[in-house]
């Protein structure tokens, strides 16, 4: 299944035609700057019944190397079949379009970065016929950006970045570096890195920075993301003030309230089960006793 992770890993390239370019100063790859870039379509799809499709793909024009396809592939995990896959992707793609072809993994976490960028022959040792070697951005080479300034001078560079860097521990400053730079750009040019950054970080825990840096930081954004974050607000109200309601029974009953029952109450997040504590309050003979049946 397509992940939301996975797809702003790709996408983010699509939404910006020159982020390649810039990306290859960064890394120093030695790639002329394209001067023009086009979306082709990401279907491989033979006359069998086979079904291949590409992540992104896209075509760059070159004054002096001429043009050449950009296969992009956003990589979360080791999968030992996916070197065959590329292979055939890089393969097909210089057959139908007759043009250099590069893939380019993208991946989150170093050890999956370190995996993808591993050459792989197809044929035995003595007789490569075909060697795999993608070109892998991660969190190996990806910059760390925590300069508001140097973030807001590529948006799209500084995004890319944090998705790549999602699970470092500085994932923090590097966040917050980027919602400061946004507060400075139009909202439509906002709005879509806001939306990339959110979706790239959905399976980590620096989500929930991000989610709480657009609340706070980037108030004119209005999304699902803010939609969420005013619900889950919400929700956390109304749980606090259960488990506040209990301990009120409880006190005004005169019961002893030992710390771990109080920690057991303010750390339940669901509000059903306290309002079900909460009913037990009410006839329970000691305050442990409303965790049980037979209270």
């Amino acid at each position: 299944m397509v992940s939301s992770p996975h797809e702003a890993m790709h996408r983010i390239f699509q939404h910006d035609l020159e982020l390649f370019g810039r990306l290859s100063c960064v890394l120093g790859l030695g790639v002329p700057t394209p001067v023009k870039a086009t979306v082709l379509p990401t279907d491989l799809t033979e006359t069998s019944p086979v079904e291949r499709r590409v992540d992104t793909l896209l075509r760059f024009e070159n004054p002096e190397h001429g043009p050449f396809l950009l296969a992009i592939e956003a990589q979360r995990e080791k999968d030992p079949a996916k070197p065959a896959s590329w292979a055939y992707y890089t393969a097909y793609l210089w057959t139908k379009y007759r043009l250099p072809t590069t893939l380019m993994v993208v991946c989150q976490d170093r050890a999956t970065a370190e995996w993808a960028q591993q050459p792989v022959a197809s044929g035995p040792p003595q007789l490569p016929t075909l060697t795999l070697r993608p070109l892998v951005v991660g969190p190996h080479n990806m910059p760390v950006i925590t300069d508001p300034d140097e973030a807001r001078a590529d948006l799209a560079l500084a995004a890319l970045a944090a998705i790549t860097h999602g699970a470092d521990p500085c994932v923090g400053a590097i966040l917050k570096a980027l919602s400061t730079a946004l507060q400075a750009v139009p909202e439509d040019v906002a709005d879509p890195i806001i939306e990339f950054t959110a979706q790239g970080l959905a399976k980590c825990r620096a989500k929930h920075i991000w989610r709480k840096l657009v609340a706070v930081d980037l108030s004119f954004y209005k999304s699902y993301i803010s939609e969420e974050i005013r619900d889950e607000g919400r929700v956390q109200g109304e749980t606090r003030r259960a488990a506040e309601d209990i301990l009120d029974v409880l006190e005004v009953r005169g019961m002893d309230v030992p710390e771990t029952v109080r920690e057991r109450i303010a750390a339940c997040d669901d509000l059903e089960t306290l309002r079900h504590w909460h009913r037990r309050a009410v006839i329970a003979p000691s305050a442990d006793a409303i965790f049980t049946e037979d209270a």
